[in-house]
């Protein structure tokens, strides 16, 4: 019983995490975001235009940095 409790209440933190609370995106992240092809997203991530970190095989890119990227794409 005690360990049912200790699950529902790490559901409600996970559930209480949008992705508005995050601080990366994941490569599939950005794909969805720009609507564009998995090499797309892959070449952009890799392009130096933003902050990313590369944690094993994984690439994680700052939200801020690329958030920031778009606004200004979106002004130009």
């Amino acid at each position: 019983m005690r360990n049912d409790k200790h699950k529902e209440k790490k559901l409600q933190i996970n559930s209480d995490l949008l992705i508005t609370d995050k601080r990366t995106y994941t490569v599939n992240e950005i794909q969805s975001i720009l609507a564009i092809g998995k090499n797309a997203a892959y070449t952009l991530a890799n392009s130096g235009l933003f902050r990313t970190v590369k944690i094993g095989n994984s690439i994680r890119i700052s939200k801020k940095s690329f958030d920031e990227w778009l606004d200004n794409r979106m002004l130009e």
